[in-house]
């Protein structure tokens, strides 16, 4: 974008409320523009930030930021607000190393009132802030911005019903465009099209005379043939003592802000209903708003092309295995979180819409609902990120292992997930699964140990957690035939002398490597839990040596898990622990993540030469190897 434009006159919020009302919207369709140029050459996600531009030009118009907050859910639709805020320059290096995070982070600016990129948090935060201004004396306006996809979690109305007793003032703005990554599914999504569809515009919104469809071509909310009835739906926001308005048209940026300045004068909890559409402005997005929901380069002009044939994905691997399971077994069902096209059960929801089930964005209910099926005789299988598991630990704990029952989890996203960053790296959960009673956690190496470890779940009478990460494995054939693997069983892939690498998931491949320079003996351990004991107390008495490396934080691993092993085993042996440190990683490309925290060949050689120095003490752990190399 070249010349003076409104946009290059935009600094900071203060300056866009210098504009004229009439400026807005030439202000909105610069920013679409410059929006959709920068995210086409770094990649991110686009459609959904298409589809809130007129929206956050209108919030930091008419509210007092950073004074007045903010809090965007997910936080992966604030490009524009970032924009807004001062980081126009930095955008072209959004999600980058060191760069611009594609979400709202506190500590990269003031605006960003809130950390987030989790869903379904915000209205909890803003609530908070709420209540924490009302005790410091503050006049502070706190608004959530929410989609719709995101409000049909439990947190979001454990929220709400809190929010009408709190008796503070806050505006909920539910940024309604029919879609979490997929399009959004359950009661709530039926019930916001009645409240859409049931006559004139309600509260402080002016009447639009067209709203967005959610997800389709524009229509009148008025002219819903067969749907009006002439009285107004009761929202159940409404009977949650939340006061509703709407909808408004999101992409008509004076409606917002009437709608907006009018809700200012009224006191107490208030929902905000703006009908968006995603991709709004791009028509390649705008027909199909998954595709362009998270994209990598590409050409505007031409959109996204058709990717060259390469290796599998694990996430590829799994959706195939599923497919070829349930056609040799009815009693196999995949569970998702709203997580289709990321998971890979795109083609099975198409083979076996019976058997296929997205719960929308529900993590807790997912496992739980998977427990239930497990105790009906149904084989559950659970395809989630490691990090969205996170939010159901308890029920993974209290519902599925504590009853002991057969789901099994297929856990994408294991490890650095590149760059989304530390809310996206799977750092955690071998971690958080090893210690739990009853499952058996496996980390396969390659894509046809994937498929074998997911066939070798599902056949244990028991909760099974097979965790792979993003992006493509060695470019292993991945067999056909589908056997089971010897529960607990590692595999010796080198023999060598001194040093043993023991090593966990596809890290196995820079070990070998790197074993290749020091003649050292690498095991593909395969098992995290239950390990290959006898396997690795032989290994401490025949070397020097031990190195475990993981794509996981070291600290309560699998590294220390083997360690757990050889301290039972009374055996005095020297080892290195490599892994993710004790603090959370930033955003990258994995392989330049990897080669930071020395978990490729050079930083393996690097990290056993220094360990193996005279002056090192008898055990030693290294989670980070920045320049120069030193331990932890």
């Amino acid at each position: 974008m070249k010349g003076r434009t409104l946009l290059t006159t935009i600094d900071e919020p203060a300056d866009l409320r210098r504009l004229a009302p009439d400026q807005l919207s030439e202000l909105a369709a610069e920013l679409r523009a410059f929006l959709l140029d920068s995210v086409s050459r770094t990649g991110g996600h686009l459609a959904s930030n298409l589809g809130s531009i007129e929206l956050t030009v209108a919030l930091h118009y008419v509210l007092d930021t950073p004074h007045d907050r903010i809090v965007w859910d997910v936080g992966h639709q604030t490009y524009a607000h970032k924009i807004l805020t001062g980081r126009r320059a930095a955008m072209a290096a959004l999600r980058q190393f060191r760069g611009l995070s594609g979400f709202p982070r506190r500590e990269e600016s003031a605006y960003d009132s809130f950390g987030t990129a989790h869903s379904s948090t915000s209205i909890s935060a803003a609530l908070g802030m709420a209540v924490g201004a009302r005790a410091a004396g503050k006049k502070r306006r706190v608004v959530a911005v929410i989609g719709d996809g995101a409000l049909s979690a439990g947190m979001a109305f454990e929220a709400l019903n809190n929010a009408a007793q709190a008796g503070v003032d806050l505006l909920v703005v539910l940024n309604d465009n029919g879609m979490s990554i997929s399009p959004s599914v359950g009661a709530l999504d039926r019930h916001l099209e009645r409240l859409a569809s049931s006559g004139a515009a309600r509260g402080v919104a002016a009447e639009p005379a067209r709203t967005p469809a959610r997800n389709g071509a524009p229509r009148c909310v008025l002219e819903r043939a067969g749907r009006l009835t002439g009285t107004p739906v009761s929202s159940v926001f409404e009977q949650l003592g939340v006061q509703y308005h709407g909808p408004v048209d999101g992409h008509d940026v004076n409606a917002l802000v009437t709608a907006l300045r009018s809700a200012q004068g009224v006191p107490g909890a208030q929902l905000l209903h703006v009908r968006t559409r995603k991709g709004q402005g791009y028509e390649l997005a705008e027909r199909d708003p998954v595709k362009y929901h998270g994209v990598s380069r590409f050409d505007p002009q031409q959109g996204i092309a058709a990717a060259a044939a390469k290796r599998p994905t694990f996430t590829e691997v799994f959706g195939d295995w599923l497919c070829d399971m349930a056609a040799c077994d009815e009693r196999i069902v995949g569970i998702t979180p709203a997580m289709r096209e990321g998971s890979g059960l795109v083609e099975f929801a198409r083979r076996y819409p019976e058997r296929y089930f997205d719960v929308g964005i529900a993590e807790q209910h997912a496992v739980t609902f998977a427990a239930g099926l497990a105790c009906e005789g149904r084989k559950p299988v659970v395809a989630i990120y490691s990090t969205f598991l996170q939010r159901a630990y308890d029920q993974l704990i209290h519902d599925v292992q504590l009853q002991n029952l057969p789901v099994l989890f297929a856990i994408d996203r294991g490890g650095l997930a590149g760059a989304d960053g530390p809310s996206h790296h799977g750092a955690f959960d071998l971690s958080y699964l090893r210690c739990i009673p009853n499952i058996t956690v496996m980390v396969p190496s390659d894509e046809n140990e994937c498929r074998r470890m997911l066939f070798t779940g599902v056949m244990l009478d028991g909760p099974v957690a097979v965790r792979y990460p993003r992006g493509a494995g060695a470019g292993v054939t991945v067999e056909r035939p589908m056997h089971m693997m010897r529960v607990g069983r590692a595999q010796i892939r080198r023999n060598g002398s001194r040093v043993a690498i023991l090593a966990f998931g596809p890290v196995l491949h820079e070990a070998l490597a790197a074993a290749e320079q020091l003649d050292a003996t690498v095991v593909d351990m395969r098992f995290v839990k239950p390990l290959d004991e006898v396997l690795i107390l032989q290994l401490a008495r025949n070397h020097e040596l031990l190195v475990t490396i993981e794509d996981n934080v070291v600290r309560g691993g699998a590294g220390s898990a083997v360690a757990e092993v050889i301290a039972a085993g009374d055996i005095a042996v020297r080892m290195l622990h490599l892994g993710l440190p004790d603090r959370f990683i930033e955003h990258g490309e994995q392989a330049q993540l990897h080669a930071t925290l020395g978990l490729t060949r050079d930083g393996i050689v690097a990290a056993i030469a220094q360990r193996e120095r005279p002056t090192l003490g008898h055990f030693a752990s290294v989670a980070y190897l920045p320049e120069p190399l030193a331990l932890q």
